[in-house]
């Protein structure tokens, strides 16, 4: 079963940290709310796209680790050093839920249009498989947002995949230069109106329409940015429901 129309689920939200560090993190809320999207709660193919760090074996191996004895199914493509399966479309495809690991959003997007993945991955969004994924792997289908990419001071990116046409920014609430870079760069136009994310929440969109805002917890909040005429720029925080799955 897919999901009822194009679906992705653009968030600052992530896996269930545990005591022990990275391998021993545990799936999200977000994640079960991703396998409920595409109308697979029972063994949800996941798939793990990390080539925003450069695909770590540390990060592909915890991603393994995390959903170890869950009912997921989970799988990876690595592009570094070259891809890890034969047949990406069908590998693509093939799955319930794709998720897009952090890092940079620049090197995210280049890889992928120099692979052609931008256009397995739109197949497979039309297809009914739900794309997610969290900070750079939030960003990525929007137009831009405010990124690190090139340097500790945040910058503006605008070459991201498009296919949601709006800005996008993320952990609004956990950096000091989110919320200003974001309101500085919706302001002066090099970036859209658009919506973010505080850590914790996420973005569900229907093909290019934003229906709800979700968190994984009580707290983080989504929010609607928009640009006035005389340049400033206006923040809703939009209703936010608490995903109460376990975790």
């Amino acid at each position: 079963m897919t999901a009822d129309a194009p679906t992705i689920l653009a968030t600052s939200a992530s896996f269930e940290p545990g005591a022990y560090g990275l391998f021993s993190h545990r799936p999200g809320r977000i994640h079960r709310f991703a396998a409920e999207l595409s109308g697979k709660r029972e063994a949800p193919r996941i798939c793990g796209l990390y080539q925003a760090t450069g695909d770590p074996e540390a990060r592909i191996g915890a991603f393994y680790a995390a959903f170890a004895g869950t009912e997921f199914v989970p799988s990876h493509l690595q592009l570094f050093p070259m891809p890890n399966v034969a047949d990406i479309r069908a590998h693509l495809l093939s799955q319930d839920v794709i998720w897009v690991g952090g890092g940079s959003v620049a090197n995210l997007c280049a890889v992928w249009r120099a692979h052609g993945l931008d256009e397995i991955l739109h197949e497979a969004w039309q297809s009914g498989v739900v794309l997610a994924g969290v900070s750079a792997g939030s960003i990525c289908w929007h137009r831009g947002g405010s990124t690190d990419s090139f340097g500790a001071e945040l910058r503006g990116f605008t070459d991201g995949l498009g296919w949601l046409p709006y800005s996008n920014g993320v952990h609004y609430d956990g950096e000091a230069q989110r919320r200003p870079k974001m309101h500085e760069l919706i302001g002066d136009g090099t970036l859209s109106d658009g919506y973010a994310t505080d850590d914790g929440a996420g973005l569900l969109y229907r093909g290019t329409e934003l229906v709800e805002a979700v968190a994984d917890r009580e707290g983080p909040l989504g929010y609607a940015l928009n640009r006035a005429a005389d340049g400033s720029v206006t923040e809703t925080p939009l209703p936010t429901r608490v995903l109460r799955y376990d975790a």
